[in-house]
């Protein structure tokens, strides 16, 4: 999908203003103009790698939702009818541990999609703040998480983006979110994502078939994150950093991760080594599934 001159023009003013203080007013005004008219938008929330994130209210529900539209780049690789009908499978789901999507559409070429504005931290604000947190915490939260996962992954699809700014942790329960952006960027050919620039995952995150462009996924690669979590909540940070996505990339395709009880004696042996197997090099010796995966860190806790 070719983009539009405007779209071009609205793409780099953008990005040479993110971290102008002064200019994001007008990048709100740009991003709000080109909603449809139901979307009254109060606030920016945030951005990332695929998308602009904004809090709007929308007219016709009576309720705040957070809209997310889709860089202009991102749209490009991926092509407007691809994403769309990705997230029109996307929108069937119905579970209560998975943030629903309300609308998806396009406005003067910008593509943009909106679920429920969730009140409550982040996973990843919330481990900010704490640095660590209690296992009953984190096995609690893994909980719903694996819930949600098994539900998608049932249906035959797979997050490929599980990671702790995509955990929401709400007054109700704990919830998964984008899954839109994450299945619609997988299932286009990922020879021409590669070379676009576009990442198909956070590489702190991302299991090792995933790193190596390997096309046939499944369930394990989300197990694998599952673990990345669970080692960033109990220790305080993921098992694999780096001074660049290349480093880390790297490193989950060749090195072991330390046993969490070598970097915090507190952590339960039965636990560290229920983590290290989620985070198996090899998929095959993975748990199959996050439900599995939260019944053996379950056990190892109340141990």
């Amino acid at each position: 999908m070719a983009l539009c001159t405007e779209v071009q023009e609205m793409s780099r003013e953008l990005d040479q203003t993110r971290h102008d203080r002064s200019a994001k007013p007008t990048r709100i005004q740009r991003l709000a103009a080109a909603l449809p008219e139901r979307y009254i938008v109060e606030r920016e929330l945030g951005e990332g790698g695929a998308a602009y994130v904004l809090l709007a209210r929308d007219t016709e529900r009576g309720e705040h939702v957070a809209v997310k539209i889709l860089r202009p780049e991102m749209a490009t690789v991926i092509g407007e009818r691809r994403f769309l009908r990705e997230i029109g499978i996307i929108q069937q789901f119905k579970h209560p541990n998975i943030v629903p999507l309300l609308d998806h559409g396009t406005v003067s070429g910008l593509i943009f999609f909106t679920s429920p504005f969730i009140k409550g931290d982040t996973l990843k604000e919330r481990i900010k703040r704490k640095r660590k947190l209690p296992l009953a915490d984190a096995v609690s939260i893994i909980s719903d998480v694996a819930a949600g996962l098994d539900h998608a992954h049932s249906r035959g699809i797979i997050h490929r983006d599980v990671k702790p700014a995509n955990i929401l942790l709400a007054d109700t329960g704990t919830v998964v979110a984008d899954f839109g952006i994450a299945r619609a960027v997988a299932v286009e050919n990922a020879d021409a994502i590669t070379i676009s620039g576009v990442a198909l995952g956070t590489p702190e995150y991302m299991a090792p078939e995933q790193c190596g462009a390997m096309k046939e996924l499944d369930p394990r690669c989300d197990v694998y994150a599952l673990g990345c979590v669970v080692h960033e909540m109990l220790i305080g940070a993921p098992p694999f950093t780096g001074k660049s996505d290349y480093a880390v990339i790297n490193m989950q395709l060749t090195a072991t991760a330390r046993p969490m009880r070598e970097l915090d004696g507190s952590i339960p042996e039965r636990v560290d080594h229920v983590v290290a197997k989620a985070l198996s090099k090899a998929r095959a010796h993975r748990y199959r599934s996050a439900g599995e995966f939260f019944d053996a860190l379950d056990a190892a806790a109340r141990a």
